[in-house]
């Protein structure tokens, strides 16, 4: 599973061929023990808890990069090498 960003303790990834469980395009995030899956269209928790000050990170990170997620998905169902995503600063 690709890392595409860290920041704060945060790591995002998102998997190779994973449209299937979740049926839309998202991230998965982890910060210390917890781990969420984000939506990338509202950036909403659909599995999994974070702490709710990372939770707003990840959400803010999903605003601005939303383009460049969205690119990055269409690449990873069709199982294409991903790129790095800048982190939140």
């Amino acid at each position: 599973m690709p890392v595409i960003s860290m920041f704060y303790g945060i790591i995002v990834m998102m998997y190779y061929f994973d449209n299937k469980k979740h049926h839309l395009p998202h991230i998965h995030v982890k910060y210390q023990d917890d781990e969420a899956v984000f939506s990338l269209k509202d950036a909403i928790i659909i599995e999994g808890k974070i702490a709710n000050n990372k939770r707003k990170l990840v959400e803010a990170w999903i605003e601005i990069h939303r383009d460049e997620l969205m690119a990055n998905w269409e690449l990873a169902i069709n199982g294409e090498k991903i790129f790095s995503i800048d982190p939140l600063k």
